[in-house]
């Protein structure tokens, strides 16, 4: 059992993901108001609309996981996780594989830009393996680990370097979870509610297989963002815990 979220209700760690257009986030956003807690937003949705759409989800009372897996040399991400947390964002992701430099440039600036609106720091994420990914993908960009190796590798490394923790398969996240300590955040996308098409997404896990498996928190799209009524797609997430 985790000690540092049990006093989070689940619901609270159930993050959405808005892969759409901003007219439906918003929409999305008025409809979710009341049952979620956490939003995420994607590259797809922030390259089109910037960091404005970070602002109007925030001033409807969310919190916001902005997850541009930033990659790039340290003075690049250092100054884009500043913009970001200048503009509010709650939980921010950087490529593990960037090295050490480049995740303590994310913490560094995520920092900096928190302080200039006098807030709090936000969560700071090593990408580890992408669930997309099973182990032909990764052999194939030449990685000769394992997908749990490489991913438990690449979580020690995010964690030597100061973030707060990573994101992950619900596969690994039980051995993450004693290698990184009761602290660290895991975060695992690739969920589905059970009988749910697993779409692009090679790692899954339920709901439900995640959080016993040690997960902080829990990233959901289409299942819910998809269903005739996300409202209730939600609450029946929620139930089904």
């Amino acid at each position: 059992m985790l000690t540092s979220f049990d006093d989070i209700p689940q619901r609270e760690r159930i993050i959405v993901a808005l892969d759409c257009d901003a007219g439906r986030a918003v929409e999305l956003a008025s409809v979710l108001a009341g049952h979620a807690t956490w939003l995420k937003i994607g590259m797809t949705l922030y390259y089109q609309e910037g960091p404005m759409i970070v602002a109007r989800l925030k001033a409807r009372g969310f919190k916001v996981f902005l997850d541009l897996k930033l990659h790039d040399i340290p003075f690049q991400v250092r100054g884009a996780a500043a913009a970001a947390a200048e503009y509010g964002a709650d939980m921010l992701t950087t490529h593990a594989m960037g090295g050490a430099d480049m995740m303590r440039a994310v913490v560094e600036g995520a920092a900096e830009g928190a302080k200039k609106i006098n807030a709090s720091a936000p969560i700071t994420l090593g990408i580890t393996v992408l669930t997309s990914m099973d182990q032909k993908a990764l052999s194939a960009i030449g990685v000769t680990r394992s997908v749990p190796d490489q991913v438990v590798s690449l979580a020690q490394q995010a964690q030597q370097a100061g973030l707060s923790g990573v994101v992950a398969s619900a596969q690994e996240a039980s051995q993450l979870r004693q290698t990184l300590g009761n602290d660290a955040y895991i975060v695992t996308p690739g969920i589905r509610p059970a009988g749910s098409e697993v779409g692009d997404q090679k790692r899954v896990a339920t709901p439900k297989q995640a959080f016993s498996a040690g997960a902080s928190h829990i990233v959901i799209g289409r299942p819910i963002t998809q269903s005739a009524d996300p409202a209730q797609a939600f609450e029946n997430i929620v139930e089904g815990l």
